[in-house]
């Protein structure tokens, strides 16, 4: 098959995708696009990529300007979301009011860029990060948060995926590359490279498994099967293409994500507290030991991995001695510019642009201030995961999911970063929804509700403290 007629194949794929999962009940915001294409971007690569006009990275000052085309399109999608955001006024201040914790880490970071050997860059490198959590704010102030959720996810998953196996099949100068010296092939898809691809596959194939559980579960669901072909379909290009990627960190982290969701949505003794609480601990403390404290154990090689993973700690026992100020850090993502990036390169051939552990990326950074809020955000995270799971148990199992894979996946790479799409979904784990919504069938004697009987309801309900608004045909009471 030709490359052209490959493309207009996997074109008629993605139409029939979202053909298959339309569901017209179902009410989300146009805003919603916002953050879709926000992650459309940080999943694959920066627009200019695409356009084959990034500057050159040969040169460690280099990474002090920038794409000028990148930094027009995130501030054009930054300004969108924050329109967004002022139009949904009250619910917006009630999100944030309940996320002190993610405030506060974003405050530091913002504080943090003072002391920063290059405070212009480190700003606006902030001003991005501020950018993923303005798309979480569009995405659980949404409508129907949960729905939102959903349709991010399977708009990215139906876009991405069939590109990337379109990519890698057909167009091999973009889906693929070449490592040095042996020119062994490597896979990238729509991304960079080999880990870019993992990633986009583990944030997409959690939501899809989540997704076909749920339908395939639910056996009075409208259009059932169709929908079952779509999230099958997204399920099986994750696996493929997880396969040909060998990117270890992301088929770990699937896994281990993957666990909750099938445990706790097929097995009823799965869903007690205890059992949840014992199976994160075990899954994490597991990890802890193999890749810490017993890196010859002879866990990590039957991933395919050795002690040093892949020369992960040879690059951590270099990038400490280099913090000047253990305390503050570096400043915000300050610590790979100027001289360090440039130590850090004549070292390493590759040339290194990250500590590829997350934690010791926070460290190196934000210092142990910074460790400290981040420690703060995952317990009070993991807190509001289990109180939205004891309510809706559906959306709380894959919050579950995608905290669990994304403390793994920052054990080997940098994945509390702005722009990363692990990073924005342990956002949306982590975050607190101060209001649920509760769509349910008319009690019998709401029998005989009507539009007069619901502007009653409009005009009393605040005094009682209860909000009556019009959801598709039915009507919902928070």
């Amino acid at each position: 098959m030709s490359p052209a007629i490959a493309s207009v194949v996997v074109a008629m794929g993605i139409a029939g995708l979202f053909w298959l999962e339309r569901e017209r009940k179902t009410c989300t915001s146009a805003g919603l696009w916002i953050p879709v294409v926000w992650l459309l971007i940080s999943g694959s690569r920066p627009v200019s990529a695409w356009l084959h006009l990034t500057p050159p990275t040969d040169h460690p000052d280099a990474y002090l300007e920038g794409s000028p085309i990148d930094r027009i399109v995130l501030t054009v999608l930054l300004a969108l979301g924050l329109i967004a955001l002022i139009k949904r006024g009250q619910q917006v201040a009630r999100v944030l009011r309940a996320n002190g914790p993610i405030l506060l880490f974003f405050t530091y970071c913002a504080v943090s860029t003072t002391w920063s050997d290059y405070p212009e860059v480190a700003f606006k490198r902030w001003i991005k990060a501020l950018g993923d959590l303005v798309m979480v704010t569009i995405v659980v102030s949404d409508v129907d948060p949960s729905a939102a959720v959903r349709r991010l996810l399977t708009r990215v998953s139906f876009l991405l995926l069939p590109l990337s196996v379109l990519l890698v099949k057909y167009y091999p100068d973009l889906g693929r590359g070449y490592t040095y010296f042996t020119w062994t092939p490597f896979y990238t898809g729509v991304s960079t490279d080999k880990n870019g691809l993992g990633l986009l596959c583990l944030v997409c194939g959690l939501g899809g498994l989540w997704q076909f559980l749920d339908v395939l579960q639910t056996r009075d669901m409208p259009h059932r099967r169709r929908r079952l072909m779509a999230q099958g379909a997204v399920l099986a290009m994750v696996l493929w293409l997880l396969s040909i990627a060998n990117s270890v960190t992301s088929i770990s982290c699937f896994v281990s994500g993957g666990i909750f969701i099938v445990m706790t949505r097929l097995f009823a003794w799965s869903r007690k507290p205890a059992v949840i609480h014992a199976t994160v601990f075990g899954v994490m403390l597991l990890s802890i030991f193999a890749v810490f404290i017993a890196p010859a154990s002879g866990l990590l090689e039957s991933l395919g991995r050795n002690p040093t993973l892949t020369g992960r700690t040879d690059i951590w026992a270099h990038v400490i001695p280099l913090n000047s100020n253990p305390l503050l850090g570096t400043g915000y993502e300050s610590f790979w510019l100027g001289d360090r990036l440039a130590k850090m390169w004549s070292i390493y051939w590759w040339h290194p642009n990250e500590a590829h552990n997350g934690y010791l990326e926070i460290f190196l950074n934000l210092g142990w201030i910074g460790v400290a809020l981040l420690c703060l955000l995952l317990a009070t995270g993991y807190r509001n995961i289990f109180a939205a799971y004891r309510c809706d148990p559906e959306t709380g199992r894959v919050r579950l999911a995608y905290f669990v894979a994304a403390v793994l996946y920052s054990f080997s790479e940098a994945g509390f970063r702005e722009l990363t799409p692990i990073w924005l979904f342990f956002l949306l784990a982590v975050i607190a929804i101060p209001t649920s919504s509760i769509t349910e069938p008319m009690p019998d004697f709401w029998a005989e509700f009507n539009e007069d009987r619901a502007n009653e309801l409009v005009s009393v309900g605040p005094a009682f403290g209860l909000e009556l608004r019009r959801k598709n045909i039915d009507w919902e009471i928070t």
